[in-house]
């Protein structure tokens, strides 16, 4: 199942971090990105390659770093946080066209029988923890019903993806003040990425995951509109991993999930350079595709519902092209929303709303799936190594040793 680890034994954030977790976040950000490494993945990303390309979008992050060693349920160690998307940004509550899509439903996504019955998404969108659902979801309520102009009741929008592993999930530390920090602290512009927000604590196709993001522009013959998206990952196996085609999980098969000796090593070791780490007996989660993933995308192209779903449907071909096959311990949920025909979701009266046509949405397609596989990459470049609960140590994605591989395939 998804939320089983067998070893035998994200750029505005809402700190509630140590100042060595600041200076990791300050490192991801130093990182590169796909587009800095000229991944050939396809498209043409927005300036800032990010969900926030999209006007009006705001994203907020709090991350929950502290302690190490043994679990103690209750006290830690802690790798979690909460990340939330606000479609207008915090200001304007004025809800928006959306839909959703699920490719495998070992997961959640609260709120989405209202969405697919309404086909209206109101209020902000918020990741975290499997464990945190309820508790981010009552405080987006707490924190809508005290502004102005805002409804004062709602089904809020809530996914999770399984962070058990590095930190103490039993352990609730994601608080209602964390959610509002998050929400209040929202902001457009570039977008912290890695092991941030709600994505602290998670693993992607065998390496350091988290939150990750980018965009894609279509050029002004097909309407000049703007793809984002945000993506959450904790899936897949090390194995299946695919970058613009390359099978770099079959490259390296080393730096491997393991038991830290205490030696705190942060940078993963070369070729040949032994691994400050005992080898966990018995049987590793890159043997089988478990885990989530959770993809939010963005669009100022006019659609409706029901081409939203479209939308989030295509999320799925971005997941397979990075490795993911929505294995029965995944949780795969998207969910999509437009930024379009604003004031139209919420008239009191009969309105005019625009819908692009069908014919018209192809390059949409291809954008959503581009911006997604982009998403993910980013989302394990950005990370960094994380030692957490029991000494669980996930390695990053050596950026050297990428770069190498995709020359090794010409790519």
């Amino acid at each position: 199942m998804k939320r089983q680890w067998r070893f035998g034994l994200g750029m505005v954030v809402a700190l509630a971090v140590t100042a060595p977790v600041a200076h990791a976040q300050t490192a991801a950000a130093t990182k590169p990105r796909a587009r800095d490494l000229a991944l050939p993945i396809g498209g043409t990303a927005g300036p800032l390659d990010a969900i926030t390309d999209v006007t009006g979008v705001e994203v907020g992050h709090t991350t929950l770093i502290s302690g190490s060693g043994k679990l103690v349920v209750g006290k830690g160690p802690v790798r979690t946080g909460v990340t939330v998307i606000h479609p207008r940004g915090k200001a304007n509550p004025d809800p928006v066209f959306g839909a959703w899509f699920t490719l495998n439903g070992n997961g959640e996504m609260t709120g989405t029988t209202w969405l697919q019955e309404s086909g209206i998404l109101e209020g902000p969108i918020a990741i975290t923890n499997t464990h945190s659902v309820g508790v981010v979801r009552d405080a987006i309520l707490q924190w809508q019903v005290g502004k102005p102009g805002m409804q004062p009741w709602g089904l809020p929008i809530v996914a999770e993806t399984y962070d058990g592993g590095l930190s103490d999930i039993n352990g609730f530390h994601v608080k209602p003040e964390h959610v509002i920090s998050a929400l209040d602290g929202a902001k457009g512009g570039p977008v912290l990425e890695g092991a941030v927000g709600g994505g602290t604590g998670m693993v992607c196709l065998g390496f350091k995951g988290g939150i990750g993001t980018a965009s894609r522009k279509l050029p002004p013959e097909q309407g000049g509109y703007t793809v984002g998206v945000l993506v959450q990952c904790n899936f897949g196996a090390r194995r299946d991993l695919r970058i613009a085609g390359v099978p770099v999980g079959e490259e390296i098969t080393d730096l491997q999930a393991c038991i830290a000796n205490h030696d705190p090593q942060p940078n993963p070791p070369g070729p040949g350079q032994r691994r400050q780490c005992d080898a966990p007996s018995g049987t590793t989660r890159d043997d089988e595709d478990l885990g989530s993933i959770i993809v939010v995308v963005a669009t100022d192209a006019p659609l409706l519902p029901h081409q939203l779903k479209r939308i989030a449907t295509r999320v799925a071909l971005g997941v397979g092209r990075s490795g993911g096959f929505g294995g029965n311990g995944s949780g795969d949920i998207f969910i999509a929303f437009s930024t379009a025909n604003p004031g139209a979701a919420g008239a009191a009266d009969t309105t005019s709303v625009r819908m692009l046509p069908n014919p018209r949405m192809t390059p949409l397609f291809s954008a959503t799936s581009q911006a997604t596989e982009e998403a993910i990459v980013n989302a394990m470049l950005a990370a960094e190594t994380m030692t957490g609960a029991n000494d669980l140590r996930v390695y990053a994605l050596p950026v050297d040793r990428l770069k190498a591989i995709m020359k090794k395939y010409g790519r």
